[in-house]
């Protein structure tokens, strides 16, 4: 690797943040993964997409806003969404506003699935993140990544966030 001399390169504390970040990250989310695959046969990409359609009246939403609000490729969300429509969780239909856009809604049996889910997805968040540090650490962690979402927002407009409007 060169150096051009512009590079700032992390120190050691920075460094084993950094990776225990990527570490913990990356192994954290293969857990909550496989517990919900392994109990009901859905991905955490799949829970995610339920948790989200059932905050929303009707528990509906507008794939596009759907992608945003899970910083999610439209494609992937697309295809996510096909595997919950072909088990009866989702169905699409088009927008009853302009005809133009796909509206995702929970079904009632999608609704029952994430009902059964949400124990087993919040023992293992509260199993593999919460209860092992303090309430001072995790808010720390909140802060952090709130930080980095504004930021990385920010710099790409396409990207932004557009859950909270129907």
């Amino acid at each position: 690797m060169t150096d051009s001399g512009a590079t700032k390169w992390l120190d050691e504390p920075q460094q084993r943040a950094w990776r225990a970040l990527m570490l913990g990250h990356t192994l954290l989310l293969d857990r909550l993964d496989d517990d919900l695959r392994d109990s009901f046969d859905i991905s955490l990409a799949e829970y995610e997409i339920l948790v989200r359609l059932s905050e929303r009246e009707g528990r509906a939403m507008r794939m596009a806003q759907l992608a945003d609000a899970l910083a999610h490729s439209r494609s992937r969300v697309t295809h996510t969404i096909a595997r919950l429509e072909r088990s009866g969780y989702v169905r699409r239909a088009a927008s009853p506003e302009d005809g133009r856009g796909v509206v995702a809604t929970l079904t009632d049996d999608g609704m029952d699935l994430l009902r059964r889910a949400a124990h087993v997805h919040v023992t293992g968040v509260r199993t593999n993140l919460v209860d092992l540090v303090s309430g001072e650490d995790l808010e720390a962690v909140g802060r952090v990544m709130n930080a980095v979402a504004d930021h990385l927002i920010a710099r790409h407009p396409e990207m932004e966030m557009r859950e909270a409007t129907p």
